[in-house]
């Protein structure tokens, strides 16, 4: 055997091992992947005081069989996305689902704006202001900074009566729902939004379609 010849069949054992190799990863990833799912649906349910305290807004009927706790970010770009779907399901299942939001602030300026939501929710007008700050996020969650005087104006745009909310938004009983989510958030390992829980259990590697599969799955087998 020469020394092309030898060279040759080195390169050529060396392409088989790293095919072979990368095939191995691959596969242990996927059976990972596969094996994180199996656990994330067969794991019991997570204690149920950290997913919904009494503080938290509910959307929906409050006694309904199905529940989706939601750690969301006013400022998350995915949540914003997620929104009318999770919208569409509550008009799918108007008595079968509700929505448990729990705060997420991220981002830089989320804190003032769940404020903003909190100082809402005591003037009767929480969906109407999440609604409105989600379509026009664009507009005051800046990458490079956020705009919190637009979003004030923004939840004012839908009948809030700002300078009463603005009162309102410092209140005492707010840093504390504050308080609570993170300290929630963080004893379950939360680190992205949206994350989801459905019925207790977890949700991993979530899309649109598989959100709606299991909330119809879960609408289905429902009492």
């Amino acid at each position: 055997m020469n020394r092309r010849t030898l060279m040759i069949g080195a390169s050529a054992l060396g392409v088989a091992a790293f095919a072979g190799g990368a095939l191995y990863v691959n596969r242990q990833r996927a059976a990972e992947t596969a094996a994180a799912a199996t656990e994330a649906a067969t794991a019991p349910p997570t204690e149920e005081t950290l997913l919904i305290r009494p503080h938290s807004p509910i959307l929906g009927p409050a006694e309904a069989p199905v529940t989706l706790v939601e750690f969301f970010d006013p400022s998350c770009e995915a949540c914003r996305a997620f929104h009318p779907v999770v919208e569409a399901l509550r008009k799918e299942f108007p008595t079968e689902l509700r929505v448990v939001l729990r705060y997420t602030p991220f981002h830089k300026g989320s804190d003032e704006a769940v404020r903003i939501l909190e100082a809402a929710r005591m003037q009767n007008k929480f969906e109407h202001v999440l609604n409105a700050l989600f379509e026009k996020q664009p507009d005051w969650a800046l990458h490079d900074g956020p705009d919190m005087e637009k979003a004030w104006r923004i939840a004012g745009a839908t009948g809030m009566d700002l300078v009463k909310g603005k009162t309102d938004g410092l209140f005492p009983g707010t840093t504390a729902v504050l308080n609570q989510d993170m300290a929630d958030l963080t004893a379950l390992g939360i680190e992205q939004t949206p994350t989801f829980y459905l019925d207790g259990r977890k949700l991993v590697d979530v899309s649109f379609e598989s959100l709606q599969a299991d909330i119809r799955a879960a609408a289905k087998a429902a009492p």
